[in-house]
């Protein structure tokens, strides 16, 4: 492997906002790591893309996170996750540790719900992969998983349209389905899916535990970096943000997520 300093940034990836969600957990769990973090706007969002369209995308966003000499990838998007993990793992191979939002999530459901009705809503990628039924199954713990395709709102995020009555009814539109019907847990399968968090609770009034993947996939990150003599335990952090294409949307979403003065650099993946 390659020799890694504990200053060497965490490199975070998705096609958009979503993966802000994992980088604010990340910097609030690790506040001494440096982050690089890669939103390709231009090809948002991922869900409705091929496996190879994804694949190629990841491909492209790891080497430049490997030129900037991160010693791990984040792969802040379960749609890539699902699609591009095990390619990004022998592409990358000792250059750096890959970590996907799906594994760390998997690993807490098949611990804390044994012979429980979980659902689970996600971009349509992520749910026709089948890669939660198939992990969880393979953890055998009698969990019923009950997956529920919920594609507007990944855009519907993205265009800034939460905490508001359009997207109070096109969420109870989703979780009204009988799909979900009785179920203990909901997993919320895309890192868009955190900034709506407060709205689902406040359907389910308690009923059920919502679980988002932001925070145990920080964990997970934590526990690697430590177990591996790589965590960054002092100094002021530094922050960069790239993006395959330019929006000020995107620059004032980075800032607020970040609380401070952002700067996005373009880095398209295809000159």
């Amino acid at each position: 492997m390659m020799i890694k300093e504990e200053s060497a940034p965490i490199g975070v990836f998705d096609s958009g906002i979503g993966g802000l969600t994992v980088a604010q957990a990340i910097r609030q769990l690790l506040p001494h790591e440096n982050m690089i973090y890669f939103g390709d706007t231009a090809h948002l969002p991922y869900g409705d893309k091929s496996e190879a369209a994804i694949q190629a995308y990841s491909i492209k966003i790891a080497d430049v996170l490997l030129r900037k000499g991160c010693k791990v990838i984040v792969i802040a998007c379960n749609s890539a996750s699902s699609a591009a993990y095990e390619l990004l793992k022998e592409y990358v191979r000792k250059d750096a540790y890959i970590l996907n939002v799906i594994d760390p999530m998997v690993a807490l459901i098949t611990h804390h719900y044994a012979g429980k009705n979980v659902g689970l809503i996600g971009t349509k990628r992520t749910v026709q992969s089948g890669i939660y039924a198939n992990k969880i199954t393979e953890g055998n713990q009698n969990i019923s998983l009950q997956s529920l395709a919920t594609p507007l709102l990944a855009p519907m995020i993205e265009e800034g349209f939460f905490n508001n009555q359009i997207s109070h009814e096109i969420i109870a539109q989703y979780l009204e389905d009988p799909i979900l019907k009785d179920i203990d847990a909901l997993v919320l399968a895309c890192t868009h899916y955190p900034l709506i968090k407060k709205e689902i609770n406040s359907f389910y009034n308690g009923r059920v535990d919502v679980l988002d993947s932001s925070i145990v996939v920080a964990e997970s990150l934590q526990n690697y970096l430590i177990e591996n003599d790589l965590l960054n335990r002092t100094g002021q952090p530094k922050h960069h943000f790239f993006v395959s294409d330019y929006t000020e949307a995107f620059e004032a979403s980075t800032g607020l997520f970040f609380q401070e003065k952002v700067t996005l650099e373009r880095h398209p993946l295809w000159n």
